[in-house]
């Protein structure tokens, strides 16, 4: 008889040095300013702002112990219990309530570990626990996309330069046109179908951001890590395909002699469906917590010797939250709340409801917006961006092919590399 595993008692105050928080962004130049959030505040309101925030941070951090770690212990069981009753259910396509019932179940195990689960505790959300089982470093999920990649991609690059044009490749997923700060090419014009496609492949979608193939050609990572990249996307791709689309229907051939040759390929068919499913749900979170109308982004420049303060008031200006039910925040991992999360990316997520009254009053306090709405709002007021931004402009500057556009890029390339040079000669002078 089995018996229930049991752990050690969390003791208080183990999260009250945990960071795994990004920084601001850093000039080369000393006397450079980032004028992020002045047109708010003053810059002496701008400190005050980060120190209240950094001071709800540290209250969460000194508060987190057995409570959060007993949640997010007793969701894991609550998604393994899902899912294997989602695989029997699945393993019964010759009744269809429980076969749908089972598909039901195991969409809502994928999603939640996905959401919940997965993204969390790879953000090292409960890294303090010192449990290997959900650490941040060594936690791998159940999807195409590796974790090692996703973690560069998402949790530093995203997370450091949210929303800064030509850093933050979240921003249209080098895809879709979604701000006017992009430049505007032809493909543009399918921004809504483009993006109901990336709906329905979205994992693979954000596997393919991890393999870095503009950066490689660009010079700004090298062969070998490119490679790497691609080794681990591969393996990883391999073993999602094996696993819900060759290990599981094969585990079916015993039904074939009393249900059929199809009960395999029903096994199969109930896989994809709720990958489907998971892509679409975790589609929706994702661009309603950053795309709709009204959320900021910025340009490098700006950004550059940016305080604490500014830093945050770039990280919420560049989201939007999703208002909702309690089950709904667990349902997207409480990326719902997606103004805390990229306030505290590295606070457990069951966190973000609570604290989110004295957020919202912090930022109205000091004239920002807090941009929140229903789910139908949210979809909708992205769909409208997109079809907004997929639209011609009349600016040629704005036209990605044109000469104009085409020089002040390049004009852009060559500042960059001009600063880069002064940065360099300055370290070597010291």
């Amino acid at each position: 008889m089995s018996r229930k595993r049991t752990y050690a008692p969390i003791e208080p105050h183990s999260a009250s040095n945990h960071n795994e928080a990004p920084n601001p962004l850093t000039s080369d130049d000393p006397d450079h300013q980032s004028n992020i959030g002045l047109e708010y505040m003053s810059r002496a309101d701008l400190d005050a702002f980060g120190r209240d925030l950094d001071g709800i941070r540290q209250r969460v951090l000194d508060d987190l112990g057995q409570k959060d770690a007993d949640y997010i212990r007793r969701v894991i069981r609550v998604q393994r219990a899902m899912e294997v009753l989602g695989r029997i259910g699945l393993f019964m396509p010759f009744f269809l309530p429980a076969f749908i019932a089972g598909l039901a179940l195991l969409a809502l195990a994928k999603i939640i570990e996905n959401m919940e689960i997965g993204h969390n505790v790879m953000h090292g959300q409960y890294d303090w626990m010192n449990d290997p089982t959900i650490n941040g470093k060594t936690y791998e999920w159940d999807i195409v996309v590796p974790g090692h990649d996703w973690k560069r991609t998402h949790n530093y690059v995203h997370h450091t330069y949210t929303n800064i044009h030509g850093m933050d490749k979240d921003i249209g997923y080098n895809l879709l046109r979604i701000d006017d700060g992009q430049v505007w090419y032809p493909n543009h014009r399918f921004n809504l179908p483009l993006a109901f496609v990336l709906m329905l492949i979205f994992e693979w979608g954000v596997m393919s951001h991890g393999v870095e193939y503009g950066d490689f050609r660009a010079g700004r990572i090298s062969e070998a890590e490119f490679l790497g990249q691609k080794e681990r996307a591969w393996r990883k791709i391999r073993r999602q395909l094996v696993k819900d689309y060759l290990a599981y229907p094969l585990l079916a051939l015993p039904l074939v002699p009393f249900v059929g040759w199809w009960a395999p390929l029903a096994v199969l068919g109930g896989n994809f469906v709720a990958n489907i499913i998971r892509n679409i749900w975790t589609f929706l979170v994702i661009f309603c917590g950053h795309f709709p109308a009204e959320v900021q982004t910025f340009e490098e420049e700006d950004a550059l010797g940016e305080s604490r303060g500014q830093w945050y008031v770039r990280q919420l200006l560049g989201s939007a939250n999703i208002s909702g039910s309690t089950l709904f925040h667990v349902m997207t991992g409480n990326l719902s709340h997606q103004i805390e999360h990229h306030l505290f990316p590295d606070i457990p997520a069951r966190r973000y409801p609570m604290i989110a009254p004295e957020i919202r009053a912090l930022i109205e306090k000091n004239g920002l917006q807090y941009n929140t709405g229903r789910l139908g709002r949210q979809i909708f007021s992205v769909a409208r961006q997109l079809v907004v931004y997929g639209r011609k402009p009349d600016d040629p500057y704005r036209i990605g092919n044109s000469p104009e556009s085409k020089a002040l890029r390049r004009a852009k390339r060559e500042e960059a590399a001009r600063r880069e040079e002064t940065a360099e000669a300055a370290r070597m002078a010291a």
